[in-house]
């Protein structure tokens, strides 16, 4: 694995490797925040399970290429290595450009993505640039930034603004619904993406007890899932008791 420690303080840091630009790990004020599983594959192939992947050029099932697309099983570079800004936060960039094998599977695109992560006293930014490097040709794209967050306790974590929105229930042949709980609990296999979704999300009862506020922009969809046990057990790479503790 290369990793790219991006360090504030021994007591707040992330952690991100350069196969897909992974985030790892977020420690805030000495807390680990983001889940992984135990059983990850760390073989520069696969897909990392947990951390927060890079999902690009499509999120979900995609007919030019892999799901999820090619961003997070790609070989980044750290173009900006960390550094300390003027506010004294942690701060680095990975980029990722298109390649002869992506040019082959999309469309012949030429991209450049800039991935930039910063590590502040009190939260974790994260901004997702593509520049189109096309001479004339538009092309359509759709990403996500897959965040895993660690949990004590699955049953006793809520999520707010999504009350009211619909979604798209993937676990129930992708039918539209509409959201009746406001703030979420999650009891079961879980795979909704909701529509034109709040810019910001309260997540209670993650790592220490403490809440997360979500804060988003240019991202109009919130995805929320949790394979809970039938499907933890399918996947190899994933705890079968660790659905528990990730949302």
């Amino acid at each position: 694995m290369e990793l790219v420690e991006v360090c504030r303080d021994s007591q707040t840091k992330a952690v991100v490797n350069l196969h897909g630009a992974t985030l790892q790990s977020w420690i805030n004020n000495g807390e680990e925040m983001i889940f992984v599983s135990k059983d990850a594959v760390f073989n520069n192939v696969k897909a990392i399970r947990g951390g927060i992947p890079v999902v690009f050029p499509c999120f979900g099932a995609w007919d030019m290429g892999p799901q999820h697309g090619f961003a997070r099983t790609s070989k980044w570079t750290c173009s900006k290595p960390p550094f300390m800004d003027e506010s004294g936060n942690a701060v680095a960039t990975f980029t990722l450009v298109d390649t002869e094998d992506t040019r082959k599977m999309w469309n012949g695109n030429k991209f450049e993505v800039n991935y930039t992560v910063v590590v502040k006293t009190d939260c974790l930014v994260t901004k997702f640039t593509v520049c189109n490097q096309n001479s004339m040709e538009s092309f359509d794209f759709t990403c996500l930034l897959h965040t895993y967050f660690l949990l004590p306790d699955v049953s006793k974590t809520t999520i707010s603004g999504l009350g009211g929105l619909l979604y798209v229930d993937k676990t129930d042949g992708g039918k539209e619904k509409t959201e009746e709980s406001d703030p979420k609990t999650i009891s079961q296999f879980t795979d909704s993406v909701y529509k034109n979704a709040s810019k910001d999300h309260l997540l209670t009862n993650v790592a220490g007890g403490r809440t997360i506020n979500i804060k988003k922009m240019n991202f109009p969809d919130t995805v929320v899932w949790n394979p809970w046990a039938e499907k933890a057990k399918a996947m190899a790479d994933f705890g079968d008791d660790q659905y528990r503790n990730m949302v």
